[in-house]
């Protein structure tokens, strides 16, 4: 088999699986199934609507949400395109917060057993508290108007996963590999930096995409209870008090586009930071 890919890589002809129309094919084949169910059930839902005459405090239109939407991108009184700029960076600040302390506490969990014993219950019991409660107390704290009110409500939804799945990245690595490190009488940092932190990164990652919808949510949740008026969250129940559920859904679409973008920039990254893990070896192959 090498010889024939060698002879082949002598004579120009490149193998039919790593011609770009090739792989471009396949991609098209593993997405146009999700695009056809995508596609048709916006159809389905715009026929279903009309058909049935249902009114739109009920369901409204895809077209008069995405009519809504464009008519209120910048209007004086929802503006969703400020709104969805503010979110953005509450869901920023609660996510870059809810990271960089679930990464420390991981390293700290996986590096001593006392740290493992006082902060893994407290992440729990953090953890197990509806978000819902936290909103109110956030808001007393830093002020109702604060981002940094809401920035905090999106952290608490970050910070367990990511330290939960960088603590069992960080744990779990090969014992043949920490032998072998401590043979060639490598330190403990030596260890985290080659071993470790290698290990954890597809954990890392994987937390990740779930954090960056959870700090969406959180911030979304925080807006709620209250601040500046031209956020999401306001948005979506001051539309939906004034019976403009075009603009409601009109909100909720802007939002899950934010939060998919945000999760293809993960996946991006993922894939310009650790190209040699299986997980993208896979992804390529597809």
């Amino acid at each position: 088999m090498s010889s024939t890919a060698g002879a082949a890589g002598r004579s120009g002809i490149v193998p039919a699986r790593t011609r770009p129309g090739a792989r471009w094919a396949r991609r098209i084949r593993y997405y146009l199934p999700a695009v056809v169910v995508f596609a048709g059930g916006i159809v389905g839902w715009e026929v279903v609507v009309t058909a049935l005459g249902l009114q739109g405090f009920v369901l409204p239109r895809p077209s008069a949400i995405v009519t809504a939407l464009i008519e209120n991108l910048n209007s004086p009184r929802f503006g969703l395109l400020p709104s969805a700029r503010a979110t953005l960076v509450e869901a920023l600040g609660g996510l870059a917060i809810g990271t960089v302390t679930g990464v420390v506490v991981a390293l700290a969990t996986a590096r001593w057993a006392t740290a493992r014993g006082v902060l893994l219950p407290v992440a729990v019991a953090a953890n197990a508290v509806p978000i819902i409660a936290f909103a109110p107390i956030l808001n007393n704290w830093f002020g109702l108007e604060n981002p940094l009110a809401k920035m905090v409500m999106a952290a608490v939804l970050v910070f367990f996963p990511v330290m939960a799945n960088v603590t069992r990245g960080l744990v779990q690595v090969d014992p043949a590999a920490l032998e072998l490190m401590r043979s060639s009488a490598a330190s403990e940092w030596q260890i985290l930096r080659k071993v470790r932190i290698p290990n954890a990164l597809p954990y890392f990652f994987t937390a990740m995409k779930l954090a960056t919808t959870l700090s969406l949510i959180g911030a979304i949740v925080g807006e709620y209870f209250g601040g500046a008026s031209l956020v999401l969250g306001r948005i979506i129940v001051q539309s939906s008090s004034a019976l403009r559920f075009d603009v409601t859904w009109a909100a909720i679409l802007l939002a899950a586009a934010t939060g998919i973008a945000f999760y293809l920039a993960v996946v991006g990254l993922e894939r310009v930071v650790i190209p040699w893990h299986a997980s993208m070896r896979a992804t390529e192959t597809a």
